[in-house]
């Protein structure tokens, strides 16, 4: 094909993906005097970060004085099980509070105290009520307003547009991308002097999850392909609470702002099982008793928190032990009550989406009667390794932020992180893409034979006289993926998801979908597809190689886990054969002062924190 007759569009910086970090990385790279584009594959607004509903953590210090950057960076590098990136969670602490107070600048109306200021809530893992908060539609408060901001800025916005693949110039730096409209299926050209990965997830490879259809591992196979390392893949997240019942709507998320506003779990024998699975690092910060957790419901600051705000990690194993041990809910999870807890006024003003989704979708009213909640696989720590302070990848050009970039959340995620994430990395990997932009000069011509590559790797799945459905081969990934890369692994069962995948990897290589290029579902999740099987091999392959549990990732052969293992994080790279390389990358040796920040004991650090207040105060 001659690639001249494509239509070709150029950018200084081109993102691909228009969620929250993609939204943030293009109003910074505008400001920065940047040409700006977004490619999504969805419609404006419908990005998954409106499914993010508790709030978004920052330390701002609202409504409890004693938060602070150093103990927010403390709970994120103990809920990361210390294998986060140092740097990356620095400055997430460092920088979330202004990012938000900037959202608000921009229109984002938040809940609020009774002082006028910025509302908070707690949330687990959290020492402090943290998450500013929207009722429990932040992340469609947070999407509305950097759409609204943005959109005065002259960015450049591309809908129901698949990103397939990157080209890269000669020097191995990336130049564009090549891309299909969904609706006609014509292709696309983008050259671009930088570009920034914000696509989210791959959590489309499970049966249970609560992500959308857009959550198909695109960014993370695309970069791998054109030479990035991946990091961390093992460590994928299943929240605690997704919806049980009805089948249909099985695995969508309920969020945590339910336990963080004081709702409670409870087995079939109407125990509250929680107590029972505190662990010995967090039993100082935890009631281990009904009247305190009530105590610290009422607001007493110095109760202890419930059990139920214990980490997303430690949550869901509970209930899936619970459920192993036959005193799961009747469809086999567990119950959650905020009904014994809350007023039902109190349910509707501060939990709206979640009494609605519940009435409408399950006919259960939540203010009287407890939901069926368990484990969903919802979120990935890991994605593509990228350097902290620049979010550039391992491939010059390509920036990450989001979900599809590792290293800030290490083995577990912090409920609320993932909105302020957004905001602080998308800015960040903005700023560097605009910078690195600036320094290139130049549009280079893309290379004809790798663009040809990629057209004709997309048309052969409808060119095919015959071959796989595309449907069925999802289907068997989704039904391996949770029965042998699920939230309890070992390496039996690890061993036969490979293999299993080795098989679906086979198959897909003559997959074929019916009809032409255009309005063609069957041809998009044939597209999708590859990069599911590529997200889903990454994950297992690091999952039996990481002989630990550690935060999200749980080796029913290897408990515990094991101080060898902290040394390491476990990159992924496409070898000179194709096949799926691993090796151990040994970690950096910390700042010594953030390293003491997060070994001190939580009260010598709040003493610390409040000299360091009195000290500001008094200047």
């Amino acid at each position: 094909m001659d690639i001249s007759e494509i239509r070709t569009i150029e950018h200084d910086v081109l993102i691909v993906g228009a969620g929250g970090a993609g939204l943030s990385a293009a109003i910074e790279a505008s400001a920065q005097g940047m040409s700006t584009g977004i490619v999504m594959k969805s419609l404006l607004g419908k990005a998954h970060t409106v499914m993010a509903e508790g709030g978004m953590a920052a330390a701002l210090a609202n409504v409890d004085s004693r938060d602070h950057w150093k103990i927010h960076f403390r709970d994120t590098m103990r809920g990361g099980k210390f294998l986060n990136v140092w740097r990356m969670a620095e400055l997430h602490a460092k920088l979330a509070p202004e990012r938000v107070k900037l959202l608000e600048e921009w229109g984002a109306v938040f809940d609020r105290t009774k002082e006028g200021l910025i509302n908070q809530r707690n949330f687990g893992g959290h020492r402090y009520p943290r998450l500013a908060h929207v009722g429990d539609r932040t992340g469609l408060e947070m999407i509305r307003t950097l759409q609204d901001h943005g959109i005065h800025q002259g960015i450049e916005t591309y809908m129901e547009c698949t990103a397939l693949d990157l080209v890269k110039d000669e020097s191995g730096a990336v130049n564009g991308i090549v891309c299909m409209w969904r609706e006609t299926g014509n292709f696309i050209l983008f050259k671009a002097k930088a570009i920034i990965f914000a696509t989210g997830g791959g959590g489309k490879a499970w049966d249970v999850t609560s992500n959308s259809w857009e959550y198909t591992g695109d960014g993370y196979a695309m970069a791998y392909e054109a030479g990035a390392e991946l990091m961390d893949m093992e460590f994928n997240q299943f929240h605690p609470t997704g919806m049980v019942w009805p089948l249909s709507v099985k695995g969508i998320l309920v969020t945590e702002s339910v336990r963080g506003e004081g709702g409670i779990l409870l087995n079939s024998e109407g125990t509250r099982f929680m107590y029972n699975y505190i662990p010995d690092r967090f039993k100082s910060e935890t009631a281990d008793t009904e009247e305190e957790a009530a105590r610290w419901l009422a607001g007493d600051k110095n109760a202890r928190r419930p059990p139920e705000l214990l980490t997303r990690d430690v949550v869901a194993r509970a209930i899936n032990e619970e459920v192993k041990a036959g005193r799961g809910s009747k469809h086999g999870g567990a119950y959650l009550n905020i009904a014994t807890q809350r007023s039902a006024e109190d349910i509707k003003r501060k939990l709206p989406s979640m009494y609605h989704q519940f009435k409408v979708l399950a006919e259960l009213d939540i203010t009287k009667e407890p939901m069926e909640v368990g484990p969903t696989c919802h979120y990935f720590m890991g994605g593509i390794r990228v350097e902290a302070d620049t979010s550039m990848s391992t491939v010059p050009g390509l920036f990450a932020c989001g979900e599809c970039a590792a290293g800030m959340h290490g083995a577990n995620r912090l409920g609320g992180n993932s909105l302020s994430d957004l905001l602080v990395f998308g800015y960040l990997s903005g700023k560097s893409a605009a910078e690195y932009a600036r320094s290139k000069g130049t549009y280079t011509e893309l290379d004809a034979e790798q663009v040809n590559s990629i057209i004709r790797n997309a048309t052969s799945i409808l060119n095919r006289e015959s071959g796989e459905n595309p449907y069925l081969l999802h289907e068997a990934l989704e039904k391996n993926m949770q029965t042998n890369v699920g939230i309890i692994r070992k390496s039996e069962t690890l061993d036969k998801g490979i293999a299993e995948i080795e098989k679906l990897k086979q198959s897909y290589k003559s997959v074929k979908a019916k009809g032409t290029s255009q309005f063609n579902p069957g041809w998009h999740e044939a597209l999708s597809l590859r990069n599911l099987l590529i997200t889903a091999e990454s994950v297992a392959r690091a999952a039996l190689l990481r002989e630990e549990s550690r935060g999200a990732h749980t080796r029913e052969d290897f408990p515990g886990e094991q101080p060898e293992w902290l040394k390491y994080n476990i990159a992924i790279s496409k070898g000179a054969n194709g096949q799926m390389q691993l090796h151990k990358v040994g970690r950096d040796a910390p700042d010594r002062e953030l390293q003491r920040i997060a070994k001190s004991s939580i009260e010598d650090l709040e003493a610390e924190v409040a000299k360091e207040k009195q000290t500001s105060n008094l200047t």
